[in-house]
């Protein structure tokens, strides 16, 4: 699929904000393939939601992004909230996010079923295991790898619970590197 395709198929959809939330668990690539489609949107902003989630709380940040980012975008005003800092384990600066005709929400859970309905499209970034924790080691370092454990067990209760591969608009396959304008999907 071109990103060409699925910048036209978000700005078809309705509302004065389109929210787009990337899904994937940790290390699938969402922060990648967020910035390139940020681009092909023409400079989209992009919220991360490691901007809320901390290894202390990987899941339970979703009130501060509803109340601040979600609810407000939704009724076409601009969101604000205050970024989590990990190195320092506290809130930092306060984030502005522009009223924009597109806004991506980016990261692990970012299509949670308690604001779907807010979204106007889902992209899942489906990336193996295996994979995703030598990524996310190798970002992290290996003193995380307990951290990734955790966190990848509270993922694979949420999504079990809340299956949002199977709700979003399209599965990109997370092992392929976009390239040449396109990217690769992965088959229902």
């Amino acid at each position: 699929m071109r990103f060409t395709e699925l910048v036209a198929s978000i700005r078809e959809r309705p509302g004065p904000v389109r929210i787009v939330a990337i899904d994937g668990p940790g290390g699938s690539g969402k922060s990648t393939f967020a910035a390139l489609l940020a681009a092909a949107l023409g400079g989209a902003p992009v919220v991360p939601t490691d901007d809320f989630a901390s290894w202390d709380q990987p899941l339970d940040w979703r009130p501060r992004m509803l109340d601040q980012v979600i609810e407000p975008l939704a009724r076409g005003e601009r969101g604000r909230y205050q970024r989590y800092d990990w190195p320092t384990s506290q809130l930092a600066e306060w984030i502005d996010v522009q009223r924009e005709p597109v806004v991506i929400i980016e990261g692990v859970t970012s299509a949670r079923s308690e604001w779907r309905r807010h979204l106007a499209y889902v992209v899942w970034i489906d990336t193996p295991h295996d994979e995703r924790l030598r990524r996310g080691l190798e970002r992290d370092g290996p003193d995380a790898l307990d951290d990734w454990q955790q966190w990848g067990a509270a993922e694979d209760a949420h999504y079990t619970a809340d299956p949002t591969r199977d709700l979003a608009d399209v599965i990109v396959d997370g092992q392929v590197p976009p390239a040449d304008g396109g990217f690769a999907t992965v088959d229902r």
